[in-house]
């Protein structure tokens, strides 16, 4: 017996609890701690103490509950021994579904003690749904005759449609970006495969990023794939390694949608072809980028690529 995450429902049942608690106990479960302050005494609502305040994750053999609710940290990190005396989130996944509660952390002779409370809720869905004027479906895999049918969206980090400049580029993330460039461009100088280079700016920027990872509402979801440049020669996607992987040298077919805002059409469907010319990852192994040349396209999409991509007229 399970539980399903419900856009209805916040927290568990009591017997929900009760199956959650027993989970707890039979041991193993990652947690993820993050500290929160009371927003007012006459409300339950907490808010982050600090936007520098990050969560620190636990490996379930750390972590040792019993019946009555009692949770040990036992040997924690010295990031959490910080904790002492504070009210954290508690955030963790059952059969997938993230739930979370909020405890005092308390010293205890061998560690740090949390007490499960009466109530437990589910993480929010805070999945994007957003609409975009620029999209692209991933659906074929043209080798191995396969349906893939991904969906890919602008990458949060840089606009699309501009030239890139280095500027984009957080400075704190410079040094390492400009690190990952001098590589890419010695290897480009070899292979002779990546055109003016200019894409190589958002490849060292999506690389070099820190986003903050959250707990999800569900475990090991399926994201969509980031588009990180397009212009009339090539598109270039971004995704975590743990996600869906584009292999080098496959074409895949893609459907890429335009929402125009000027003009009597509304929407215009591109479909084109790409083979994956070169794939680059960062040192940690957790993201890699896809640079893909288009293959086949017809001349009037060329057309349009070229003038969105440059504001100049082709030809």
């Amino acid at each position: 017996m399970g539980i399903t995450s419900k856009s209805e429902q916040k927290q568990l049942s009591g017997i929900e609890r009760e199956l959650v608690l027993q989970y707890l106990i039979d041991g193993n479960v990652p947690v993820t701690l993050t500290p929160v302050a009371e927003e007012s005494r006459n409300t339950e609502s907490v808010k982050p103490l600090s936007s520098a305040v990050f969560p620190v994750a636990l490996k379930g053999e750390k972590v040792l509950a019993d019946k009555s609710g009692r949770i040990l940290l036992e040997n924690p990190p010295q990031s959490v021994l910080a904790f002492a005396g504070k009210k954290v989130k508690v955030e963790f996944y059952f059969n997938r579904v993230g739930l979370y509660f909020h405890s005092d952390v308390l010293e205890a002779s061998k560690g740090l003690e949390l007490k499960v409370p009466d109530t437990i809720s589910y993480i929010e869905d805070n999945f994007e749904t957003q609409k975009y004027d620029f999209t692209v479906s991933l659906y074929y895999e043209c080798r191995t005759q396969s349906d893939i049918n991904m969906t890919c969206i602008p990458w949060k980090g840089a606009p699309l449609f501009e030239r890139p400049a280095w500027k984009i580029i957080p400075l704190q993330n410079q040094q390492k970006a400009k690190k990952y460039l001098e590589i890419f461009v010695e290897q480009a100088k070899v292979e002779k495969n990546a055109g003016n280079g200019i894409q190589l700016i958002p490849v060292c920027n999506f690389l070099t990023f820190q986003e903050e990872h959250k707990m999800e509402a569900l475990q090991d979801r399926v994201k969509p794939l980031s588009i990180l440049y397009v212009d009339h020669e090539r598109i270039v996607f971004g995704n975590e390694a743990k996600g869906l992987n584009l292999v080098a040298g496959a074409e895949y077919a893609l459907k890429m949608s335009f929402t125009l805002k000027e003009g009597p059409i509304i929407s215009r469907d591109l479909y084109v072809t790409c083979k994956v010319n070169k794939i680059y990852n960062d040192v940690q192994g957790t993201k890699y980028c896809a640079d893909c040349v288009y293959t086949s396209i017809q001349e009037e999409d060329l057309r349009f690529l070229f003038e969105k991509a440059t504001s100049r007229l082709f030809g």
